[in-house]
């Protein structure tokens, strides 16, 4: 589970966008909201959900698959006998991590810091139990490999990996676009920021891909990070 480069102003995307225009003149992106929660790894056999992990250090991760289980937006098995694994952010809604609070401040506990690090503590809790009462969520982003479709179709798109994973019951990432232009990444940019606070989550960036999977293979991978 690598991670993406990253970039801290307009000028470094513009190089980014620059350097891929080298190799993928008509490059199209998909913008999407950076989730602010904990990655994990989600591996489905034969249509049934048989493992969840954490990133940890990118090659071995906490194993969180009964914790996993408690959240009720990812199935434990879907109709079709498909095997693949899938990359998503675990969070905790902002209503649930105001709730959480309230309910701790009543009974002179120690107040949860924010929901990222509630997200993450609540899905390396030891019960269950405890992690099902946090009430977190998940957005999938990403099918990490195998194969999400009924017949032997090969992904063209990042974004119709995300469609048709989402037909078989996931929830993926909302407020994303495929663009083509500067411009047009900029104006998604200043969008999220825009309606960032009224999100019922908590957000930390955005995320900017190459959308066609065969453009990701031309460009190439870096050590740790793609290209």
């Amino acid at each position: 589970m690598n991670s993406l480069s990253d970039v801290f102003s307009f000028e470094e995307l513009r190089e980014f966008l620059d350097r891929v225009a080298a190799t993928v003149p008509e490059a199209v992106y998909s913008i999407e909201p950076k989730i602010d929660g904990l990655s994990v790894s989600l591996r489905y056999e034969d249509g049934v959900f048989v493992q969840g992990a954490t990133r940890g250090d990118g090659f071995v991760g906490e194993d969180v698959t009964q914790n996993i289980k408690t959240i009720n937006s990812i199935p434990l098995s879907i109709d079709s006998p498909l095997s693949f694994s899938l990359r998503g952010e675990v969070y905790m809604p902002r209503k649930v991590f105001y709730a959480i609070n309230e309910e701790r401040e009543k009974n002179n506990q120690q107040l949860l810091a924010n929901p990222r690090n509630a997200a993450a503590g609540s899905l390396r809790q030891l019960d269950p139990k405890i992690c099902a009462d946090r009430k977190l969520d998940i957005f999938i982003f990403n099918l990490q490999s195998g194969n999400v479709y009924e017949d032997e179709r090969v992904p063209s798109s990042h974004t119709d990996t995300l469609d048709t994973i989402k037909s078989h019951g996931f929830t993926v990432l909302k407020d994303r676009v495929c663009v083509n232009t500067y411009e047009e990444i900029i104006a998604h940019i200043e969008y999220l920021g825009s309606i960032r606070d009224e999100l019922p989550y908590d957000i930390d960036g955005v995320v900017i891909k190459i959308d066609t999977l065969a453009d990701r293979v031309k460009i190439g991978e870096g050590t740790n990070t793609p290209k």
